[in-house]
């Protein structure tokens, strides 16, 4: 307990030259108290006393949050979030004993990336992730229009109701931000809904409404039909804490507690150290009551300025966040 608190306090603090340090520090720590970590780093046959840089960290498979509980030994805890999927698909669940942490790291990282909320309108054009009572992009948003304390804030019901709040909080002098699933957002593009002045950001998913297409074609789409010049992107996922932004271009920024690399597509021990096109691993070290070493299904390459995401790995589920290889 007094390691979560610690870890907890200084968390935002963390920036570069720190960064190793604490991942090591949390990685010791998880690799002790949390049994299915545990059991998954013995099976590779690593002594755990080796592993003294980032480079040697052992990566969960995101697919294990669908099939073992991923949780300190210590806590117990009703709240978590889970993954979006079609009736009777096995769904992954991420058990987070404190929903205030999650909270905290959101609003920092929107923050740090876009502005204060309190001077802001978040709209909100999520349809089918409301369908999901436990997805923490609901959660989030939730958490954001609460903050922007703005009467004008919420999930839109129609196109006239997005129009009309837009307008409304353009007149009170507001920056404006829309959420929206990918598909929904096309339904808005194709009715010429004039978003100009808005800030757009897609979080994703056609959900099966729509046939897959790359990101940077989604995004000449929208940018012609909403009247925007730039369309910015949320990388998120059940099993993470913390979430990642584009900013009008196709590189996912983040922020500095979490570490993002890539590993060979065909040796799941080979990093390729961003020098070509690999599997994602990404470091969160907001994941502390979980894992925070996690390797997605996702194929991306590393840039200077964060990361890309390609597309999903062949023979993987399809899931929200979806879109597909762009060759």
């Amino acid at each position: 307990m007094d390691f979560i608190n610690s870890y907890k306090n200084q968390l935002l603090s963390i920036n570069k030259q720190t960064f190793s340090e604490n991942a090591l520090k949390l990685f010791r720590f998880q690799v002790n108290k949390n049994f299915g970590y545990k059991s998954f780093v013995e099976k590779l046959n690593i002594p755990i006393a080796t592993i003294t840089s980032l480079e040697k960290i052992p990566f969960l498979p995101v697919s294990l949050f669908k099939s073992h509980k991923i949780l300190l030994n210590d806590y117990e805890t009703e709240n978590y979030f889970s993954s979006s999927g079609t009736t009777g698909s096995v769904r992954s669940m991420h058990y987070v004993p404190d929903m205030e942490l999650y909270a905290k790291v959101v609003h920092a990282i929107f923050r740090n990336f876009y502005t204060d909320l309190k001077q802001s309108v978040i709209l909100a054009l999520l349809p089918s992730y409301l369908e999901n009572p436990h997805s923490s992009l609901i959660f989030m948003i939730k958490a954001f229009i609460a903050s922007s304390n703005d009467p004008l804030s919420g999930f839109v019901k129609d196109t006239s109701d997005l129009l009309q709040k837009v307008k409304a909080g353009q007149k009170k002098g507001k920056k404006v931000y829309l959420f929206g699933v990918s598909y929904a957002l096309m339904d808005l593009a194709e009715e010429k809904a004039d978003l100009a002045g808005v800030t757009v950001i897609e979080t994703g998913g056609m959900k099966g409404r729509r046939k897959e297409i790359t990101r940077e074609g989604l995004h000449a789409i929208l940018k012609k039909g909403l009247n925007v010049s730039e369309i910015s992107s949320e990388y998120g996922m059940t099993e993470l804490l913390s979430q990642a932004y584009t900013l009008g271009d196709s590189i996912f920024r983040i922020p500095p507690w979490m570490h993002v690399s890539t590993r060979e597509i065909n040796d799941p021990f080979a990093d390729n150290s961003g020098q070509r096109t690999g599997i994602l691993k990404i470091i969160d070290l907001a994941n502390i009551y979980s894992c925070a070493f996690i390797e997605t299904e996702d194929l991306g390459f590393i840039t200077q300025e964060g990361f890309q995401v390609l597309g999903r790995l062949d023979n993987t589920e399809l899931r929200g966040c979806n879109l597909m290889y762009n060759a």
